[in-house]
């Protein structure tokens, strides 16, 4: 949606603004381009054109894509709800071991989601599993991976999405599948 907006006065010349909206309908201005045609002239700045014996006037081109970083980020944070999706989260996955014996498949599990290019941390402290998936669930991993000695056995997990409170089985291809595809749906 394209408007034109007479009464805004630029200072340096025209310029377009770029604005998005949040998940509550308000509008905010992220990126502006605009044109300034002050600032050359100030600067004395000049280029030679095909004709080098005449000089010419350039124009400069300001530009913030996003605006501010620190505003983009509020939009999105305000947008998601602080709930990152896969490709963003700083949190994407935590392996929750069930006890001591089941530690060093959690390490292997923890190891091959790492080498497959996404953020997963460990819990590996000797709290019970409950308090475990809590504090990774307020945490908001947007997926936890509970290990015990059954899935050592089998070679798979248990796996929590964020928000929901269904678990499935899953090998660790799959879930590194998964997380392929969730990452790809938003490029």
């Amino acid at each position: 949606h394209v408007q034109i907006n007479e009464a805004d006065g630029a200072f340096y010349g025209p310029k377009i603004d770029i604005g998005v909206f949040d998940a509550l309908k308000r509008k905010f201005q992220c990126a502006t381009l605009q044109l300034d045609f002050q600032l050359p002239l100030r600067f004395k700045l000049t280029y030679s054109a095909e004709d080098e014996a005449k000089l010419e006037r350039p124009v400069m081109i300001h530009r913030a894509i996003l605006g501010s970083v620190e505003r983009m980020f509020a939009i999105l944070l305000e947008h998601y709800n602080g709930k990152w999706p896969l490709w963003l989260s700083p949190r994407q996955a935590i392996v929750c071991c069930v006890s001591a014996n089941s530690l060093t498949y959690a390490k292997e599990v923890h190891a091959q989601i790492r080498a497959a290019g996404f953020h997963v941390d460990i819990d590996m402290t000797d709290r019970t599993i409950q308090k475990k998936v809590r504090e990774a669930q307020l945490a908001q991993f947007n997926y936890i991976l509970v290990v015990g000695a059954k899935e050592a056995e089998s070679g798979k997990v248990s796996l929590r999405v964020r928000d929901r409170a269904d678990l499935s089985t899953e090998s660790i291809a799959d879930v590194i599948a998964r997380f392929n595809d969730e990452v790809a749906a938003f490029q």
